[in-house]
């Protein structure tokens, strides 16, 4: 079985190809293909890598989005990177979705009736959702007998019981689709599963926080497998500070830029996404990278940019660990919590109090995942590669199977 995954951003599109058969399970295999186009400078940059060694990193001449993806999509059965003999030769096409409003939380075959029901909820997420639709309809196009299945970031945190979901506001926002969402749910529900299966326990016995640190930050208070609580809500702009988002600010400060200055919801949207988070106090940059290359320079913007995010994060480590009522494993994926080695141990030094001990030298030496508590921490801590893709392509799969099984059928004959 071969499942091609588009994950569309409004800066980004990635895409990887997976082949599946029924001995798959959790270890997330390498991808026979993979490619990434960056929305960025004076055309959209294309890379491509195939597992049989054919590299593609150019500038597309191609301006309009659609023929860029398109391209992109060509890569794999033509050129250097060819890895299928046609087109014909992919299953299922698998999307990540970011929002599917109040409506849609489980991975769904997409039908009209499910793109009519996304493009209603498009003003969650209006970026990503013009992003997704567009690359649904371009697989429709070019593999028109292909099934395609929606899998939503949304998805996980559907359990979020009513205490934790409703906002504080009117009555009647939740009811009209103003609630916690939350984000970030493929890869929280991935690394949830990873760790019980690193550590060999049992996933309903364990208390998890969950800490996806990337350019995005979210956390996610996981018990017996369910999230339960999550640090973004309504929109991926609540929470954790992040790399060029605030996170959570008091809303008085909107309404009296709005009263004073002036400003337009389009310049708050801006501002709040794009111009804040650590590029806005480190004026350096929103990498986690070049802060802390910045702070052996002794540049102090930096040093706070670095101790205001680690701040938010230690303090909302306890918040979810409280929702808990305690914890038995944390873990740091993602880009900066994959990478950062410093944000670890800062973020962990504030957490003794919880029985949270870090063991130094594994924390420093580490290489893609593993444990990095010492002997005598009475909460598990480990570092889990990030593998939302792989997790996209087993959800999908399973919904195609289990549809065609309902008719008789299978892939797996």
């Amino acid at each position: 079985m071969k499942v091609l995954v588009l994950n569309s951003g409004s800066s980004s599109q990635k895409s990887a190809l997976f082949e599946i058969d029924r001995r798959s399970c959790g270890e997330a295999p390498e991808p026979l293909w993979q490619a990434k186009i960056e929305w960025s400078g004076p055309a959209p940059e294309l890379v491509v890598n195939a597992a049989s060694g054919g590299t593609i990193r150019d500038r597309a001449n191609i301006v309009d989005r659609r023929g860029v993806i398109e391209h992109m999509l060509e890569t794999l059965w033509a050129g250097k990177t060819r890895v299928l003999g046609s087109a014909s030769e992919i299953d299922v096409v698998a999307h990540r979705v970011v929002h599917g409003g109040p409506h849609l939380t489980d991975p769904i075959e997409i039908t009209p009736a499910v793109k009519s029901t996304l493009a209603h909820a498009g003003a969650f997420a209006p970026l990503h959702s013009r992003s997704e639709l567009e690359g649904i309809e371009l697989v429709d196009r070019l593999l028109p007998r292909v099934p395609q299945v929606a899998v939503f970031d949304t998805g996980f945190h559907r359990t979020l019981p009513r205490r934790a979901a409703q906002y504080p506001g009117p009555y009647d926002w939740f009811e009209e689709g103003i609630r916690r969402y939350g984000f970030h749910g493929i890869n929280h529900q991935y690394c949830a599963q990873r760790a019980a299966r690193l550590l060999d326990l049992r996933l309903e016995s364990l208390k998890i926080v969950s800490c996806h640190l990337g350019n995005g930050c979210s956390l996610a208070a996981i018990q017996g497998g369910e999230s339960v609580d999550t640090t973004m809500g309504f929109t991926p702009l609540e929470g954790l500070m992040m790399g060029t988002r605030s996170g959570s600010i008091d809303p008085g400060i909107l309404t009296y830029l709005v009263r004073e200055t002036s400003m337009s919801g389009e310049d708050l949207d801006a501002m709040l996404n794009r111009q804040a988070g650590l590029l806005a106090i480190s004026g350096l940059s929103a990498d986690m990278r070049d802060i802390e290359s910045g702070i052996t320079k002794g540049n102090t913007r930096a040093q706070l940019a670095f101790d205001m995010f680690v701040h938010h994060l230690h303090k909302n480590i306890a918040a979810m660990a409280s929702v808990l009522g305690g914890v038995d494993v944390l873990t740091f994926t993602a880009g900066i919590g994959e990478n950062s080695a410093k944000v670890r141990s800062a973020a962990c030094a504030q957490l003794s109090f919880m029985g949270v001990k870090l063991d130094a030298d594994k924390n420093s030496r580490l290489r893609l995942e593993g444990e990095i508590s010492s002997f005598d921490s009475k909460v598990r801590i480990l570092v889990i590669r990030a593998q939302e893709d792989w997790a996209i392509a087993q959800a999908s799969l399973r919904i195609i199977e289990h549809s065609r099984r309902g008719q008789g059928k299978s892939f797996f004959t």
